[in-house]
């Protein structure tokens, strides 16, 4: 059974009195993941929606040629499986885990209750899918158009807001993600991006250690790689 700790931490549910969140607390099973295990496939049905509480869960695709795209890394608070639910449609994407995961997972019927009880949590789980579209957006803008610096400078900047820390402007990322998931979040190869990090790190835009990324000026940084739409 979930925590109100938990549940406050959840980013739709945020708004939640720690009362309410004691009474939404039975609606949440525990799951456990191992590492690359497979969570949901695309394209099968299923009537469970899933929130992160600990580790890294990776949605992807597979492309015409059969190479995985990376469409997101969600950590900790987020939610997934939503959109099945709402349309009643097949699974969009697979779920990954990335490492070992704790999640919590909630039927299709309880999650349905609690965003017709609840206008804050749908107000929010809006505002969550509303940011998902814009990022959508700018990734499908930066495969088509850009070149490979640039693409991979966006997929950066979606790593940096997802998974980054700001502080006075200096946005750090622990646990970057391996290069070749960057590549397949870039619709790139991992070679690529070696060369890529490295020019940016010459730049100075960018400084790496280990799987430790800093970019030390986000405003520039977003700047260069960013677009609203």
């Amino acid at each position: 059974m979930a925590d109100d700790n938990v549940l406050n931490s959840i980013n739709i549910f945020s708004e939640l009195s720690d009362k309410e969140c004691s009474k939404l607390q039975k609606y949440f099973k525990p799951r456990n993941y191992l590492k690359n295990s497979m969570i949901i496939l695309e394209e099968e049905y299923g009537d469970l929606v899933f929130v992160v509480n600990s580790g890294t869960i990776k949605i992807t695709r597979v492309n015409d040629e059969g190479k995985e795209v990376i469409l997101a890394l969600l950590g900790p608070g987020e939610i997934f499986g939503e959109l099945a639910i709402l349309d009643g449609e097949a699974r969009s994407a697979n779920a990954l885990a990335q490492e070992n995961c704790n999640l919590l997972a909630i039927n299709k019927e309880d999650f349905l209750d609690i965003l017709k009880n609840n206008f804050s949590v749908s107000y929010n789980l809006m505002c969550e899918l509303a940011k998902r579209l814009r990022k959508s957006d700018q990734q499908i803008e930066a495969l088509s158009l850009s070149d490979a610096e640039h693409r991979i400078g966006v997929s950066l900047l979606n790593l940096a807001e997802d998974m980054g820390v700001i502080r006075k402007g200096k946005v750090t990322i622990q646990n970057l993600p391996f290069q070749q998931d960057i590549a397949n979040m870039a619709g790139t190869s991992r070679e690529t991006v070696s060369r890529v990090l490295k020019l940016l790190e010459n730049k100075n835009m960018i400084s790496k250690v280990g799987h430790t990324l800093v970019i030390p000026d986000y405003t520039f940084f977003k700047q260069i790689f960013g677009k609203s739409v």
